[in-house]
């Protein structure tokens, strides 16, 4: 115990001695007084626990509005993936109050360029909230020379905070999947399909000779050309731009590009 815990239980005991015989009277309180008093513990709790939300929303304001390099926001990445592989994600800035914060604003970290996979969304892989990446979802994460490589200049070009670009494949593509059918059968998909398929023929040239799993080793081969591509971008040129693989069951993100 230290010297001032020995000094209070000292002070009490010696105050229970010396008060021994003497009883203090006890406060008669009414119920309309006791509601009282519970209502004001109730409002200065309520007030505190305000004045924290408030702090709160400030201080992810004020962390958000920091500028990140690009390495940083990597790691911000692949810390929110372990933690949704670790089933403890934390879905960070998606309250409402947050939601009015931004709403005249934005200074995302990060570009992810991913497929459009409804067992895939970046903001949960990576557990991030409002405000922090741009999303371009095609097939496959396709590319072409007009809308979607604009939309992924998009970010840089204009936002000094997203310095880095994720281009984000995952196992069990169904689009690279059907591409293999199609380009194998000699025939066309229906429709603007067709277009992703044509995309994807690059990648199934790259992984046929390849041994092991057709569709796996496009997916990868897949993930490797958009970065390339992305990389002799003379808009993109600048970033840092990497590719991971996605794993279905686990959640996973290894990087592989």
């Amino acid at each position: 115990m230290t010297e001032a815990g020995r000094g209070s239980a000292d002070g009490a005991s010696h105050g229970g001695r010396a008060d021994r015989g003497r009883a203090e009277p006890v406060p008669r309180v009414s119920r309309r007084n006791f509601v009282g008093m519970a209502g004001g513990t109730g409002l200065l709790a309520a007030g505190l626990a305000g004045a924290g939300a408030t702090d709160a929303l400030a201080a992810s304001a004020d962390e958000a509005s920091r500028p990140i390099g690009p390495n940083a926001a990597l790691r911000v990445l692949m810390a929110g993936n372990r933690r949704w592989v670790r089933g403890t994600a934390r879905h960070p800035r998606q309250s409402p109050k947050w939601r009015r914060f931004l709403a005249d604003h934005q200074n995302p970290f990060a570009t992810v360029v991913s497929c459009i996979d409804s067992r895939v969304p970046p903001e949960i892989v990576f557990d991030c909230g409002l405000g922090e990446m741009f999303v371009v979802r095609t097939g496959a994460q396709t590319l072409d020379d007009q809308v979607v490589l604009g939309s992924i200049e998009f970010g840089p070009e204009f936002f000094a905070s997203a310095r880095l670009i994720f281009v984000l494949g995952h196992q069990r593509c169904g689009a690279v999947e059907k591409a293999i059918q199609v380009i194998e059968s000699g025939g066309r998909a229906p429709g603007h399909i067709q277009a992703v398929v044509d995309a994807l023929r690059p990648a199934y040239y790259v992984a046929k000779p390849q041994p092991g799993n057709l569709l796996d080793n496009m997916v990868r081969a897949q993930i490797r050309l958009t970065v390339q591509r992305l990389k002799a971008d003379p808009l993109l040129c600048n970033q840092l731009i990497v590719g991971g693989r996605y794993a279905m069951a686990s959640g996973v993100v290894d990087i592989i590009a």
